[in-house]
């Protein structure tokens, strides 16, 4: 396994980031200690969660599953960067969801609880909260990490701005603030290449990748349409052209597609670790295979023929204006 760290910290994680949304509705608890027992052997120490996974409201269900495995002992926990999040509703009551001071307080500790840890790693809001100060964000997550409940701070769907925001505010405080962000990023999705990629560059926040395959679009769909996520999408005659033409450049270099863009993710320097949500071991296993996929200048070349970035591509503003 490679690792490297993130963003701007000391934390040593894997390059593959162990995703756990399908624990629960797509797979059983049994197969998902199965994975996690897996992934450890492969050495992916990075895992991400979020207190709504399960999408039962208030169950917590793919939190409780980790916290069933961690308890089995044997030094689990203690292996792994443990990732989670908290803004989405896990209650009907007015202050259930969101960011505010009390959110981030009972989310966190409820996140323990449900997991059976002391502590969590990466600490995640997984949305902006335009309705909540930063003062009050920031003096939430300074209580928390006084208290050693919180190691680490990173955000999730942020605009650039809002990562300024926070970073700024942070410095005021004499907080570390911000250390990553978690963003829908593939082939096919590279508007983070505007404001967000180049926010984290200037303020040194590792960039997490989720939907690396584009929700299967990009994991070889004209070839098994009807498999998993696969079977949703729905292919207009542009995009069956892209994609014609992308599972085509995949055959040519004798490569699976999935671990073609996840190379594609993993050649972009700001990248810490795409989030791969494997639904049985065997998965697993063959997302490996992308770090070992070196893509050619020739490549990257073609690869932004087939799916163009925004604009003249680059950051903002010179992708679309001189």
């Amino acid at each position: 396994m490679q690792y490297t760290r993130l963003g701007r910290t000391g934390l040593r994680v894997s390059r593959l980031c162990l995703g756990t949304m399908n624990f629960g509705p797509q797979t059983s608890p049994e197969d998902s200690f199965a994975i996690m027992d897996r992934a450890l052997e492969l050495g992916i120490n990075f895992w991400d969660t979020a207190d709504v996974y399960g999408w039962k409201l208030g169950e917590r269900i793919t939190e409780k599953i980790m916290g069933d495995y961690f308890a089995q002992g044997g030094g689990r926990r203690e292996k792994v960067v443990l990732a989670t999040k908290a803004y989405n509703k896990v209650g009907e009551w007015p202050n259930e969801g969101r960011l505010s001071k009390l959110r981030i307080k009972k989310g966190c500790e409820d996140s323990l609880k449900a997991m059976k840890t002391d502590y969590v790693d990466l600490f995640q809001m997984h949305h902006i909260d335009r309705d909540c100060p930063w003062d009050e964000c920031w003096e939430a997550m300074e209580q928390l990490v006084r208290e050693g409940k919180v190691l680490y701070i990173g955000s999730s769907n942020f605009g650039g701005w809002h990562l300024a925001a926070a970073q700024e505010n942070a410095k005021r405080r004499n907080f570390l603030g911000l250390v990553s962000e978690q963003s829908l990023y593939n082939l096919n999705a590279r508007t983070v290449e505007l404001e967000v990629i180049p926010a984290c560059e200037h303020y040194g926040l590792g960039l997490i990748p989720w939907s690396p395959l584009g929700g299967g679009l990009l994991g070889g769909i004209l070839q098994k349409p009807t498999e998993g996520r696969r079977a949703g999408i729905k292919l207009d005659e542009a995009l069956t052209a892209k994609i014609t033409a992308w599972e085509a450049l995949c055959a040519g270099m004798g490569e699976k597609p999935a671990d073609v863009a996840l190379a594609w993710l993993l050649s972009n320097k700001i990248v810490t670790a795409p989030i791969i949500g494997p639904r049985d071991t065997a998965q697993l296993d063959g997302s490996l295979r992308a770090l070992e996929i070196q893509l050619s200048a020739e490549t990257l070349k073609k690869l932004d023929e087939i799916f163009p970035p925004v604009g003249k591509g680059g950051p903002a503003p010179e992708a679309y204006a001189w």
